[in-house]
């Protein structure tokens, strides 16, 4: 028998697990084995500081517990596992993972917040200022570490080499709650004698402008800084320490101008050579203001940061309509572009950007107030030279360059693409080419939107943390990539907002713009979707626990909203935002009563809130919550639904959110509300009928109600509104408007028009869980759930994802009239399959065939 192969544990959910704020980090490790069912039936985790568990008679292995004393800062430890199986296999140890914390405790914390003099500050988005200081090392480095983080947006670089490979750091918190800093290993950057350290510091989301109509600046404050702790050890043992003072140096740079929305500008001609390398003359640079600034907001992060991830280059140089070069990347992506030109000094090459074409020219009304205009001007080498905004993003497909000496060769304009290094974790593909890229647009979507926070686009002047939009879209979000740490992130950043403001704020972090701070439905019901489906997909029930509070202050602040009718029927909603019908510049006009929907959501809430209770082991919460459930769903049932089924407010969402959310009683009930739902929809000629609130449930309840087909008939429809019409007219991002172009490659009118916008890419979800067939049917697929459902024609489909013990995949193929179901089932997980026509039934661990009668169009097993 070959033993089972144990991978090297995995700390918290961090893929580099340097610096990180988890004193006593949870374990997880992934088996592999060839043979089928393998079962553990304990586990031993051995610490190099010498702490051993023994063999601990346990099946698991996602997210154990630390075995031994907690770590303080700065602190590494490795960590190992060995596995015993329930059939008497035992595998060797796994290679050894290593882990080491950052500053734990505010009193670590030496270094003052140093701020650029007053004098050198422009006005907000204005130059990226330079900061510098010498220092010495004095002997041989064994261990170097900056910890770092900004007022601003940072670059650092030591002896002349940029220090890490971030992007926009430190990203976007409540800064005003929570401020990240980053860890870095630096030990191979120091040298023994003169050393020097430099950072460049732009306004970015702390003092740049933000949000739409104008927007504002100064959100956090009206100085950056930089707040940067260098602690060198020696070989002897002895220590150094570099802190951000008033020592540090200060000065204009070549970047003149830097705005996340309008661009960046940079004059090469205006850096000074050697200005981060050791003994450069800054006698005539201004001195640092040290500020305080209060180190309990620091925080090690918990997901990756923003990185360039890839790397495009045109696939067509076009001509616009005055002459202009424009180059078309193929794709819709955020990031900037990267330019390699030669030419005289003071000769300026501009790169403006844009989504979509307009009669051939960049179709800039989208951007609204938003000038993602950069420019370059060249310093005159006599070698080509390279240059790469650092310090904004963009979100296009097109880029107009103009000024360009002479015109631009192949691989001298390349697009960065930028976002948060998540890892890819999910995958789907079937038998028709529109559909798969249709799946491709949600992924580009999300790698478009998941820059640092969960944003609604990329491109205009908003790239606002919308709490609608993950609400919708998480479930598609956790099965595509590893987005726990990120989550986890910017759901503290909610409960933080949430205490503060005494709601959920409509987007996070919040910022004062258009909106005041109130509550409304399916937006702020992300306070406990979100945390949710994290526990679903990824089994961490310390997610729930963290959020917990956050999630009863929602529950409990809108049934008190609802009162003793239990009805949410007052106040402002967004509703079925972008209902399809809703004039261009009334989104919020929809079919569904608002108060519909909000109740809905309330008994949605509430449900789910008595579940997280339960897993937490609040017997008393899961009931109360239960019962508050029950009510809602009764007086929802009283207000809105006739006694046969049939709803008052006839919409699709309606139907769908009775169907989906459980709140119809009695099996006839709901099968007249489905029969009703298909009714709608084929009278719509399987158009989308649908806002943000009901297209990401329509499919569920059509299938869940026995209308299969008619929910594949929906999906692919290609005229608009559909999610396939955006397919043919080119797009390769999900759009956030059905018509964001319309049918004569026009841009929609209306002043909100996204063509990169993940929210209406939902649908994704369901073509994991139902087309293809894989779905989690215990917390974090420690169960697997195969039910495939086939329909639409599609003769083949095919889902596969890393869970958290491993990868599992459903593949199907058509052949005749027989079903080929094939399914990976990961070590220590077993599997529910329900095919059509079968009974379901249980599956172990391997690899497994099964085969079953093709369903005819309008036949099957429903779902659910």
């Amino acid at each position: 028998m070959t033993p089972p192969h144990v991978h090297a544990p995995v700390f918290e959910h961090h893929r580099h697990p340097l610096g990180i704020g988890e004193p006593a980090p949870r374990l997880s490790w992934t088996v592999a084995t060839g043979v089928p069912g393998w079962r553990q039936r304990a586990y031993e985790i051995e610490l190099s500081d010498g702490t051993s568990t023994g063999v601990v008679e346990s099946a698991r292995d996602t997210l154990v517990a630390w075995p031994g004393a907690p770590l303080g800062s700065r602190e590494r430890r490795g960590a190992r596992v060995r596995v015993h199986g329930a059939d008497g296999s035992a595998s060797d140890w796994s290679p050894w993972a290593r882990a080491e914390t950052g500053l734990l405790d505010p009193a670590d914390w030496r270094a003052a917040a140093a701020a650029p003099p007053r004098s050198l500050l422009g006005p907000p988005d204005g130059p990226a200022l330079l900061m510098r200081r010498d220092f010495a090392v004095r002997g041989e480095v064994t261990r170097a570490r900056l910890y770092v983080t900004a007022h601003g947006l940072y670059e650092v670089e030591l002896n002349g080499t940029v220090v890490g490979d971030d992007v926009l750091a430190p990203g976007w918190s409540s800064y005003g709650h929570r401020l990240r800093y980053r860890t870095y290993d630096v030990t191979g950057l120091l040298a023994a004698g003169p050393n020097a350290i430099g950072a460049t510091i732009a306004d970015g989301w702390y003092r740049g402008r933000l949000g739409f109509r104008g927007g504002r600046t100064g959100t956090y404050g009206d100085r950056t800084a930089l707040i940067a702790q260098l602690e060198i050890t020696y070989a002897d043992g002895t220590t150094d320490l570099v802190v951000t003072d008033g020592s540090w140096r200060c000065a204009p740079g070549p970047v003149t101008a830097a705005s996340l929305y309008d661009g960046e500008s940079h004059d090469a001609r205006l850096e000074p050579a050697g200005w981060s390398a050791p003994g450069f003359d800054d006698a005539s640079w201004l001195p640092a203001e040290p500020l305080g600034h209060d180190p309990a907001l620091l925080t090690a992060p918990t997901g990756p940061p923003v990185r360039r991830t890839e790397t495009l280059r045109p696939v067509e140089t076009l001509t616009g309509p005055g002459g202009e070069t424009i180059l078309d990347f193929g794709q819709n992506v955020s990031g900037r572009l990267r330019i390699r030109v030669q030419g005289p000094a003071g000769h300026t090459v501009t790169l403006r950007h844009a989504e979509v074409l307009e009669d051939g020219a960049l179709g800039l009304r989208p951007l609204r107030e938003a000038a993602a205009r950069d420019a370059y001007t060249l310093r005159g080498d006599d070698a080509p030279e390279e240059w790469e905004p650092r310090f904004t993003i963009h979100g296009f497909r097109y880029a107009q360059v103009d000024g360009w000496p002479g015109q631009p060769a192949p691989g001298d304009v390349e697009a960065v693409v930028c976002h948060t290094d998540l890892e890819r974790t999910g995958w789907f593909e079937c038998s028709d080419a529109a559909l798969n890229r249709l799946h491709e647009n949600v992924v580009w979507s999300m790698r478009g939107n998941f820059v640092d926070l969960p944003t609604d686009c990329p491109q205009r002047d908003e790239r606002l943390g919308w709490t609608g939009d993950i609400q919708v879209f998480a479930p598609a979000a956790a099965f595509l990539y590893d987005c726990s740490g990120m989550l986890a992130s910017w759901l503290a950043d909610l409960a933080a907002e949430q205490a503060e403001h005494g709601t959920v704020p409509h987007y996070v972090p919040w910022v004062q713009l258009l909106f005041p701070v109130e509550p409304a439905a399916a937006w702020g019901d992300a306070a406990v979707v979100v945390p949710w489906v994290l526990y679903e997909r990824f089994g961490d029930l310390e997610v729930l626990r963290a959020q917990y509070p956050s999630m009863t202050a929602w529950v409990d602040q809108i049934a008190g909203l609802a009162g003793d009718k239990h009805l949410w029927d007052e106040g402002f909603q967004f509703g079925d935002w972008l209902d399809p019908t809703a004039p261009p510049e009334r989104p919020f006009e929809a079919r569904t009563d608002p108060a519909l929907v909000a109740t809905a959501y309330l008994a949605l809430s509430a449900r789910l809130l008595s579940r997280a209770a339960a897993a937490l082991d609040r017997t008393e919460d899961a009931r109360r919550y239960g019962e508050l459930a029950d009510r809602v769903r009764a007086a929802f049932e009283a207000a809105y639904t006739e006694p046969s089924g049939d709803m008052y407010a006839g919409s699709q969402t309606a139907y769908a959110l009775a169907l989906r959310f459980g709140l119809l009683d009695g099996e006839e009930r709901r099968a007249r509300a489905g029969v009703r739902l298909a009714e709608l929809v084929r009278a719509n000629g399987h158009r989308i009928g649908t806002g943000f609130v009901g297209t990401p449930l329509i499919c569920d309840a059509l299938a869940e109600s026995g209308s299969l087909e008619d929910a594949y008939r929906l999906l692919l429809q290609t005229e608009c509104p559909s999610w396939l019409y955006a397919v043919t007219m080119g797009a390769t991002t999900i759009w956030e408007r059905w018509d964001s172009m319309l049918p004569d490659g026009t841009v929609n009118p209306g002043e909100m028009t996204s063509f990169n916008h993940y929210a209406l890419g939902a649908v994704a979800d369901w073509l994991h869980r139902t087309v293809a067939g894989l779905a989690p049917a215990e917390p974090g697929y420690r169960r697997l759930l195969v039910r495939p459902r086939p329909g639409g024609g599609l003769t083949r489909a095919r889902a596969r994802h890393l869970t958290p013990r491993g990868p599992a995949e459903v593949s199907w193929r058509r052949s005749g009239d027989r079903l080929t179901v094939d399914v990976l089932v990961p070590p220590n997980t077993t599997a529910t399959i329900d095919l059509p026509g079968r009974e379901p039934f249980e599956a172990v661990a391997g690899h497994h065939t099964f085969h079953c009668p093709f369903p005819e169009a309008g036949q099957g097993t429903p779902v659910g």
